[in-house]
């Protein structure tokens, strides 16, 4: 057998960290022990049955063979209606590429856009993805703190002063992921005069766009006018709002047909093309009705508030109030350096918080430090206020060691 050398590209990346986090927690399940993961950011609910449906008849219609690369033209208009109805944004399916998911639409506009020499501005904390699809092009990831206390939100001078020029894109994500943020109306419009001014690309990341709680708004970045528009690419899919993690569809909507290309191009040679049962029970998703939506959004209300009200309750803890998707991500520095949990151990960065806490108190949550943000800790709230009660009160008893 030849000696195993990976490639450069390869070794550049790390594992994804909330993958890696429930895997531990499913591995440790599989043994027997009770484990209380709330690591993975995906709906607990079941696909709403009229997008079932569509795809069951999808099958029984034959439709269950290779479409065009980027998606069926059916689909795109599908999504192009979607933007119009819901955001007066005007798009046409020569703008639009399908994928296996909004990973790998991202995955698809870097790929496309990005190379050696390139840099690529990402406000921290970020979704563990942006860095490693970023280097995996052989581009710079240019990461730009953004605090609890500013609410998690890159403010325009801060994007103005870390561009050089070799930036290239502009990474965005609101609301985002791992913090909730909402980023407020305002700010989007003055990062889109940034961008605007520099003449940069921006990639927007609204997956969670449906997923806006009471006293916030989302505005699309497109919709910022012709010129933010004429840089801005689009990402989104499924997943989040109608509960179709596992389906695997995204999309990314770029203003330059030309771009959407070349995507189309990279994909063809990657996957082929993205399921073709999915792409219908897609277009049930985006046509039909949307109450489904709202149901899942009262929910995550109900739970949003519970969270809020027991993190208030936890010793020397901190946290920016999330305005939408259902991440809550809060700061356990403060307990650094004590005896915690059953074994009294104590730790010193939250990567090793999360370890213990799962050894310990058989509670799984994702270490900030993957997300670019020591000493924090992401729970996701996609799961019902009884198991959200249980790990509360063992987060509670965790601290209580002290």
């Amino acid at each position: 057998m030849p000696a195993l050398q990976l490639s450069d590209a390869v070794a550049r990346i790390k594992p994804s960290a909330t993958i890696a986090a429930a895997t531990k927690a499913a591995e440790l399940k599989a043994q027997g022990v009770s484990v209380l993961s709330f690591t993975l950011g995906e709906p607990d609910f079941d696909t709403p049955a009229h997008i079932c449906e569509a795809a069951t008849q999808a099958m029984a219609e034959g439709h269950t063979h290779y479409t065009p690369a980027g998606g069926t033209v059916e689909l795109k208009e599908a999504i192009c209606r979607a933007y119009a109805r819901d955001y007066g944004l005007e798009y046409t399916p020569a703008n639009v590429v399908c994928s296996n998911g909004a990973k790998h639409s991202i995955h698809n506009v870097l790929a496309a856009l990005c190379g050696p020499g390139d840099e690529v501005v990402i406000p921290t904390p970020y979704w563990v993805s942006y860095a490693d699809l970023v280097e995996l092009t052989g581009a710079k990831a240019v990461l730009v703190e953004t605090t609890e206390a500013s609410g998690w939100v890159l403010a325009p001078e801060q994007l103005r002063e870390a561009v050089t020029p070799a930036t290239k894109l502009v990474m965005l994500n609101s609301p985002t992921n791992p913090t909730g943020a909402v980023y407020p109306v305002e700010t989007l419009k003055a990062l889109g005069e940034v961008i605007v001014e520099k003449d940069l690309w921006c990639l927007t990341d609204e997956i969670y766009e449906k997923l806006i709680y009471p006293g916030y708004e989302f505005a699309p970045f497109a919709g910022f006018g012709d010129e933010v528009k004429a840089r801005t690419i689009v990402v989104s899919g499924v997943s989040k709002a109608y509960a179709m993690t596992g389906w695997r569809m995204g999309w990314a909507i770029s203003p330059d047909p030309a771009l959407a290309k070349a995507m189309t191009k990279l994909q063809s040679q990657e996957t082929s093309c993205p399921s073709s049962v999915t792409q219908k029970a897609t277009i049930a998703a985006l046509d039909g009705p949307q109450d489904c939506v709202a149901e899942m959004l009262s929910a995550f209300t109900a739970r949003r508030t519970f969270v809020l009200e027991k993190l208030a309750g936890l010793p020397d803890v901190t946290y920016a109030e999330p305005g939408g998707a259902f991440y809550a991500f809060f700061n356990v520095a403060a307990h650094f350096g004590k005896p915690l949990g059953s074994s009294g151990r104590s730790v010193e960065n939250a990567t090793d918080f999360c370890t213990q806490l799962l050894e310990d108190a058989q509670i799984a949550l994702v270490t900030g430090d993957a997300f670019g943000a020591p000493g924090y800790v992401r729970m996701s709230y996609a799961t019902d206020l009884e198991t959200l009660g249980a790990g509360f009160e063992k987060l509670g008893a965790f601290f209580a060691r002290e």
